[in-house]
C-alpha cells in the first residue's frame, strides 16, 4: 500500500507554515497511509535508520521541499530513494496543487478497502504527528550543512580545500564526501559558491539553486561570476586573507590603533560577505591568517596525497596481466 511522507521542517521557515499545515490537515482528514517526520534534514545528519525504512516503501510520495534536496538528502543518510519516487515541493507548490495530485480520495479508498478485506474494519492508519517531536534545544546546532549534488559533482576537491571548519574529507575511494556536518556553520553558504559545478546544496537556504531548486544554464554562468576567487580577490581565499592581514599590520603597526585595525578587517571581509553571503558572525570569527594558510596547506597535501594513490591504484588496474612468457612459463 502506497504512503505519503510528509516533513514539517522544524528547524526553519523556509516552507511556507500556512502550506504545511493546510497538506498535513488534508493529510489526516483524509485517512490515507502516512508519515509526517520532523526534519528530513535533521534524519539525514544524523543518518537516522528511520530513512532506510522509508525509502524502501512501495508507492512512496514524499511531501517536503525541492525534489533534488530530498534524492540527495536520502543519498547523503546512505539510503537512496527509488527513481519512481514523486516529490512534492511546498517551497513553490500551493497545499490546494498538492493535495489534487496526491489524489487523497482514491488512496482513502484503498486503505478502506484493505482494512476491510483485513480486519473486517476501517481502522485509521497512524501517524506520527510534528507537535509530537522533541522541540530544538535553544542554542544547540541546528540540521544546516552542505549536501552533494553527485550527478554534478566532478571531485574537484575545491570545497575541501576551501573549507575552514572540517566539515569535507574524502571516502575510502577517494570521493569527496561531507563528514562533519555539526561543524558547518549555520547560514553560512560559501562553500557552494567556490563549487564550479553547483553541485553543493543548502535545502535550507533561501535562494535556487543552493536551496535543491533545478540547476539552470543562466545558474552556473551566475555562480561562476561570483565564485571566481583569482578574479575577485587576486588569488585564492586564503593568500587573499593572509595578504590583507600583513597589509593590516604594517599600516597599523606604527599607530597602534585597534579601532582603525578593526574597523579595516570589517571592510576587508565586507567584500567576501557580499560576494559568497557568509554570515557576519563567521566573517568575524574567521582564523588567524597563519592558521588559514595552516588548514589551507594541509588541505592541499591530503588532496594531492589522495589523488596520487587514486591514480595509482588506476595505473595498476590498466596494466596488463603477466603472460605465461613473463612469468617464466
Amino acid at each position: 500500500m502506497s504512503k505519503i511522507l510528509h516533513c514539517h521542517c522544524v528547524y526553519a521557515k523556509v516552507v511556507p507554515k500556512a502550506t504545511k499545515d493546510a497538506v498535513l490537515a488534508s493529510l489526516e482528514a483524509s485517512g490515507c497511509a502516512r508519515e509526517v517526520v520532523a526534519d528530513l534534514c535533521e534524519m539525514s545528519a544524523r543518518k537516522d535508520p528511520e530513512l532506510a525504512r522509508l525509502a524502501g516503501e512501495d508507492g512512496l510520495e514524499v511531501v517536503a521541499c525541492f525534489p533534488r534536496a530530498v534524492k540527495w538528502l536520502f543519498h547523503s543518510a546512505g539510503h537512496d530513494l527509488p527513481e519512481d519516487v514523486r516529490v512534492h515541493n511546498m517551497r513553490e507548490e500551493s497545499a490546494e496543487a498538492i493535495v489534487a495530485a496526491l489524489d487523497l480520495p482514491a488512496r482513502a479508498a484503498a486503505v478502506a478497502d484493505a482494512a476491510v478485506h483485513v480486519n473486517g474494519a476501517a481502522d485509521a492508519p497512524a501517524t506520527a504527528h510534528p507537535d509530537a517531536a522533541p522541540a530544538p534545544t535553544p542554542g544547540a546546532w541546528t540540521p544546516w550543512f552542505p549536501v552533494i549534488d553527485y550527478s554534478r559533482c566532478t571531485n574537484c576537491m575545491q570545497c575541501l580545500s576551501f573549507c575552514l571548519f572540517d566539515v569535507y574529507s574524502v571516502d575510502g575511494n577517494g570521493r569527496i564526501t561531507v563528514q562533519n556536518q555539526e561543524k558547518c556553520k549555520t547560514s553560512c553558504p560559501a562553500c557552494s559558491r567556490v563549487c564550479p559545478e553547483v553541485a553543493i546544496l543548502f535545502p535550507k537556504y533561501a535562494k535556487g539553486p543552493i536551496n535543491g531548486a533545478e540547476v539552470k544554464a543562466e545558474d552556473i554562468a551566475s555562480e561562476s561570476m561570483k565564485v571566481d576567487i583569482s578574479a575577485l580577490l587576486g588569488g585564492d581565499i586564503y593568500s587573499a586573507l593572509k595578504g590583507r592581514s600583513q597589509a593590516a599590520k604594517q599600516r597599523f603597526s606604527t599607530e597602534r590603533d585597534e579601532s582603525k585595525a578593526l574597523l579595516e578587517r570589517k571592510r576587508c571581509l565586507k567584500e567576501l560577505r557580499e560576494t559568497l553571503d557568509i554570515p557576519n558572525e563567521v566573517l568575524m570569527s574567521l582564523p588567524s591568517a597563519g592558521e588559514i594558510e595552516d588548514r589551507a596547506r594541509r588541505a592541499k597535501a591530503k588532496q594531492e596525497e589522495r589523488l596520487a594513490r587514486s591514480k595509482s591504484a588506476q595505473d595498476r588496474a590498466d596494466k596488463p596481466a603477466p603472460s605465461d612468457k613473463e612469468w617464466g612459463i
